[in-house]
């Protein structure tokens, strides 16, 4: 069976390390663990990921975070999958760093790229894991700290936090959203 992960970011080396990134950074890890390449396809990077019996279609956008739902539909499209075998990977500001969470729906609390998956596919009912990213910036900052690097304490737990994540990716496939949220969130 065929799911699309989505791990949303924004392109170019000035970017790959910014907060906003961390959805390309958790299919790296998910990626660099079963020693698997990106292939530069349409509207993204993508590479196929086998979780026993599931398929994972990893996908990081080429399209700037604005604009993912033009490649999340596309390669919903080309591989025939249902909006119950998507998952979006996506950083949250309102979560402390390392946080995931992981939600059956919801709005896009102003995140550019939910916002656009929600127009492409005309509905909120998708599932997303939120990877916190903290929010210590002062008023009117937030972009720059979006945008900006982690710090070294996060740095330091950035390994253990992004296997974390894969793992949730992994149980989505094979155990379903119900257990996986039982399982991660918060934690």
């Amino acid at each position: 069976m065929n799911f699309l992960i989505a791990g949303l970011g924004n392109i170019g080396d000035e970017y790959a390390a910014t907060r906003h990134n961390i959805g390309f950074r958790v299919l790296d890890a998910l990626a660099k663990a079963s020693n698997l390449v990106f292939d530069d396809r349409r509207y993204g990077f993508v590479t196929e990921l086998k979780v026993k019996n599931q398929n994972l279609i990893l996908l990081k956008p080429s399209t700037y975070m604005n604009l993912s739902g033009n490649a999340v539909r596309y390669w919903m499209n080309k591989k025939n999958i249902p909006v119950e075998r998507l998952l979006v990977v996506v950083d949250d500001l309102a979560l402390p760093f390392g946080t995931i969470r992981m939600k059956a729906s919801g709005s896009e609390g102003g995140h550019n790229g939910l916002r656009s998956i929600t127009q492409q596919l005309g509905t909120q009912q998708y599932a997303r894991l939120r990877f916190g990213i903290g929010n210590q910036y002062p008023r009117g900052a937030q972009v720059d700290f979006v945008l900006g690097t982690f710090g070294p304490e996060e740095l330091e737990r950035m390994d253990e936090r992004l296997q974390k994540a894969a793992e949730a990716v992994k149980s989505f496939a094979l155990q379903g959203i119900d257990l996986t949220m039982t399982q991660f969130n918060g934690k």
